[in-house]
């Protein structure tokens, strides 16, 4: 299993590679000039803008800056934020449990309802209850996440008064920063269970937001994919020995079913971590996307740069831990891969 994941990163090199020269050129590309936005309206004389220019390494042909950044890179070192001088990594894992706890959550909550309705769906084939199910499905592959995000508030917050708007917990508690997660943070700060739920609350809307379009996925999955495997000979086989129904609905039919399933799974935990940037824009929440959204405004090189990086980085290990879980899931895969 060592050797199978020690391939994996090797073959993921390249990909990476490519990340970095995606992101270090495409916002370098784009009129602007992130000396003229440190320096504000007013700006300052040619000669003090040249100097920060060159400080920051702006002067440089983008071959230099790029074979800088790659050194500086080898190193460990993803670089400093134009606009905060602090160092990018520092910043990412200081934004990344925000988004990270929210996208568990999405995708937590659409796994557990998604699943049992996508296998009852498949029961109950050209019934009533599937037909609902895929018309709910199509409701949530076409809806807006921006209409569905201000139709929660206004349901929710503005009208019920039920959940807040924005933020992550209230002005009123305090939180011991220990991993970055507030549901875990929550239980080693004063007033333990109050902040807890406080910080629940504020997670109920931007998780319902981000996971109904997993929601759709997941079920439409669940369903096809079940659907399929009951239509093979070894289900036949199976029902011919006179096993129950639920027998060979979850030991054999569902089991062999979990391949496109955990597909869907690992693309769409990759999905939620790079596209929450709408929906922690419109809830404030203080993730990945926010801090993105603001160096794009910036144009804060090195942050795109080395965040685009990270993600990448983050993307690949789950795609990894896929593919573990299909050696776990499959015999047959797993003695074609160890």
């Amino acid at each position: 299993m060592l050797l199978f994941i020690t391939k994996r990163l090797l073959k993921a090199l390249p990909a990476l590679l490519g990340v970095t020269l995606v992101s270090f050129l495409a916002l370098r590309l784009v009129p602007g000039d992130p000396v003229q936005q440190l320096l504000g309206e007013r700006g300052a004389d040619d000669q003090t803008a040249q100097a920060l220019r060159q400080s920051l390494g702006l002067d440089k042909a983008l071959s230099t800056q790029y074979f800088l950044f790659l050194k500086s890179l080898s190193q460990g070192d993803l670089g400093n934020s134009i606009v905060t001088a602090e160092p990018v990594a520092k910043e990412f894992f200081s934004y990344f449990p925000a988004t990270a706890e929210l996208s568990f959550c999405a995708l937590l909550w659409a796994i557990l309802l998604g699943i049992p309705l996508g296998l009852f769906a498949a029961i109950k084939q050209n019934q009533l209850f599937d037909k609902l199910i895929i018309a709910f499905s199509l409701f949530g592959f076409s809806m807006s996440i921006f209409w569905w995000a201000l139709m929660l508030i206004l349901i929710f917050s503005v009208n019920l008064g039920w959940t807040p708007v924005s933020g992550r917990l209230n002005a009123i508690y305090e939180i011991n920063s220990i991993t970055g997660f507030y549901l875990i943070d929550a239980w080693f700060s004063a007033d333990s269970l109050k902040v807890f739920l406080n910080s629940l609350k504020h997670l109920i809307l931007p998780s319902l937001t981000l996971g109904t379009i997993p929601l759709a996925f997941i079920v439409r999955m669940t369903r096809s994919s079940v659907l399929e495997t009951l239509k093979k000979d070894f289900i036949r086989t199976a029902q011919a020995k006179g096993l129950s129904f639920y027998t060979v609905l979850f030991r054999h039919a569902f089991l062999n079913a979990l391949i496109p399933i955990i597909t869907i799974i690992g693309f769409l935990s990759a999905s939620l971590l790079t596209g929450a940037i709408l929906t922690e824009t419109i809830f404030a929440w203080p993730g990945i996307g926010q801090w993105f959204v603001g160096a794009l405004f910036a144009r804060d090189y090195p942050v795109i740069t080395g965040g685009a990086l990270l993600m990448a980085f983050i993307i690949i290990g789950i795609n990894i831990c896929v593919d573990v879980a299909y050696v776990q899931a499959d015999p047959q895969i797993r003695s074609h891969w160890l």
